[in-house]
């Protein structure tokens, strides 16, 4: 190829409403340098708050558009439907996608920023361009990735996985060297300049008066996230006479189950529902703790956020944790488990030098994650596909 000619990367992800990938996939594209790449950005659903920090230069497609319907009402069944079976269809015959929306057949690199579109680039028509998949998740926890689901990803040229964690499960899957050497641990891009300065912006939000402390967890809201395994420690250690209050930020599908568990439970003068936030930073400031309850994740980035505000953070075992918490010197880590959870809180509703202890050690530390190199490196990579 051409060392001049620019390379035409072709980026999917499901949308850009909130969560770690499109946050993250969201600030290393403000941060290539402009005009460096013909970059197009195809979106299953045009939504989300991330859409309007897309630069300009980059052409943005899309499948479907409007919000995500993440119920049954009657009136919203046709549009549901019809995006399934339209999504469908092109999913069965990438061709019409890439003849009709695209109108392209020259991508040097196609990229997913989400795992579940592996069969879409894998089936891409471009035969002679690098698929590259950016995996997010554990995917190693979660029950529908069977043996053979896991090593489908091996069909990818590069696989970008965000933990050593997930890089070593693979590399036990790995039946040759070549593919062994498809695997790049990468870091992800985390502007903290910008996290401590919209940390600062003034929110119209009750919070709870000084004598009580409060846990602020942050997350779409669904299973893996473990909010339900929170609401109900809280409720144990409220019952044993440890006063304390919970925020959890965030939207998703599983609200309602949540919702109806604050309800069951009676804590609702206790736990906060503060929804979906553009800005959540502000609820970390002024929050005592940062929780973690999640059932398994990938490289949590919520995690650098909380480091970044000087939070201490409660944080259940699942990957990335032990790396981005330095084994246990930036962080208390607890089982993976609701009793893990309970203890956790525990420790710091009782015991507020294990806390004032973690403050001190973020703040002597030199947090491990730079915009710039981690910019810097995944360019490198593109460069050298």
């Amino acid at each position: 190829m051409n060392q001049n000619k620019k390379k035409k990367i072709l980026i999917r992800i499901g949308s850009l409403r909130h969560g770690g990938a499109e946050k993250v996939l969201v600030t290393f594209l403000k941060n290539i340098p402009e005009g460096k790449y013909e970059i197009d950005l195809l979106l299953n659903l045009r939504s989300g708050k991330y859409l309007e920090e897309v630069p300009d230069w980059i052409t943005i497609f899309h499948l479907s558009k409007g919000e995500m319907i993440t119920t049954n009402r009657p009136w919203e069944i046709p549009e549901k439907a019809y995006r399934k079976i339209y999504q469908g269809i092109l999913k069965l015959f990438p061709e019409l996608l890439y003849k009709f929306i695209l109108k392209k057949k020259d991508y040097d690199i196609e990229l997913i920023a989400n795992h579940e579109l592996l069969q879409e680039v894998l089936n891409s028509p471009v035969k002679t361009s690098k698929k590259v998949v950016w995996i997010h998740n554990d995917l190693f926890s979660i029950s529908k990735y069977t043996h053979d689901k896991l090593k489908a990803f091996f069909k990818a040229d590069k696989i970008w996985v965000i933990s050593e964690k997930i890089k070593k499960e693979f590399e036990r899957l790995a039946a040759t060297k070549e593919e062994r050497e498809k695997l790049i641990r990468i870091y992800n891009p985390i502007d903290s300049d910008e996290i401590v300065k919209n940390s600062e912006e003034k929110i119209n939000f009750d919070f709870p008066g000084v004598k009580e402390k409060t846990f602020v967890a942050v997350g779409t809201i669904f299973p893996q996230k473990g909010f339900d395994r929170l609401i109900k420690m809280h409720k144990r250690l409220l019952t044993e006479g440890e006063k304390h209050k919970i925020i959890i930020v965030g939207d998703g599908y599983d609200v309602k189950n949540i919702e109806n568990l604050i309800k069951t439970l009676k804590v609702e003068d206790t736990v906060k529902m503060a929804g979906f936030q553009k800005n959540p930073y502000p609820f970390f400031k002024n929050a005592d703790f940062f929780i973690l309850s999640s059932r398994y994740e990938g490289y949590p980035t919520v995690l650098f956020e909380a480091l970044t505000l000087k939070k201490p953070i409660v944080a259940t075992d699942v990957s990335g944790v032990r790396e981005i918490l330095r084994d246990g010197k930036l962080g208390l880590i607890v089982e993976n488990s609701e009793e893990g959870i309970y203890e956790g809180m525990k420790e710091f509703l009782t015991k507020p030098e294990v806390s004032d202890y973690y403050k001190r050690e973020i703040s002597n530390e030199e947090l491990p994650f730079s915009l710039e190199n981690a910019v810097n490196s995944l360019i490198e990579i593109l460069d050298n596909l």
